[in-house]
């Protein structure tokens, strides 16, 4: 049975990763800050763990409790907007938190979970990021701090991908597309499942040694 440990699992994209792939059969670990209100993920019936993955101790808590237990798929989810961002108010308070959640967090737990995965048998780190990480798409301007942090992840998995090339693990960089979830609101054209759906289907299609690549929901390469 493959393994897949999910971040943010407690709503939204997160959720539907964690429903999705538990009625496929795999084993599913999903974090959250807090699993006593996580009603809808307690009742998938999968593993629940408490993890913000902007704690650096929780971090590292949790890959002590997980010591020796193989990780297929690392799927780093988590993720916030913030607020206050547009030229002329811009919050550095804010931009710190969203880099801390969006950008240093899923390296550092990859870096605490490079055990687990290595163990796994696919070997695979996916990263949730955004289009609006992309320099070369950037025409509309604002959102300084979700872009900035999306366009450093982007970098820093490029990174990871050179620095574990080596032993044999393979990154991803997944767009959702713009999802009906509360951060893209009720107006986005993508429904949640249809998002997962196919990045699911993305995933699956991922092969050992694959060089790192930036796609959306369909499998579209996306401009740096």
């Amino acid at each position: 049975m493959p393994s897949i440990f999910i971040t943010g699992a407690n709503r939204g994209l997160g959720l539907e990763f964690a429903r999705q792939y538990a009625a496929a059969g795999w084993e599913v670990i999903a974090t959250c800050r807090e699993p006593a209100k996580a009603t809808a993920l307690n009742k998938l019936g999968v593993e629940v763990l408490a993890l913000d993955v902007g704690d650096p101790d929780q971090v590292a808590a949790i890959a002590h409790k997980l010591a020796g237990r193989p990780i297929d798929v690392l799927l780093n989810n988590a993720g916030i907007y913030g607020e206050d961002q547009n030229f002329g108010r811009i919050d550095v308070g804010q931009w710190e938190r969203v880099f801390r959640i969006n950008t240093m967090a899923p390296i550092k737990l990859a870096e605490a979970l490079l055990p687990n995965v290595l163990a796994g048998r696919k070997r695979l780190m996916v990263f949730i990021t955004s289009l609006m990480g992309s320099i070369a798409d950037n025409s509309g301007g604002g959102s300084y701090i979700y872009r900035s942090s999306k366009a450093a992840l982007n970098a820093a998995v490029k990174s990871l991908s050179v620095d574990l090339a080596g032993q044999g693990v393979t990154a991803l960089l997944l767009h959702p597309g713009w999802v009906q979830t509360d951060m893209g609101g009720s107006g986005a054209p993508t429904q949640i499942p249809d998002s997962i759906a196919g990045m699911r289907q993305v995933i699956d299609h991922v092969h050992p040694g694959q060089k790192l690549r930036y796609l959306d929901f369909r499998g579209k390469e996306l401009p740096w």
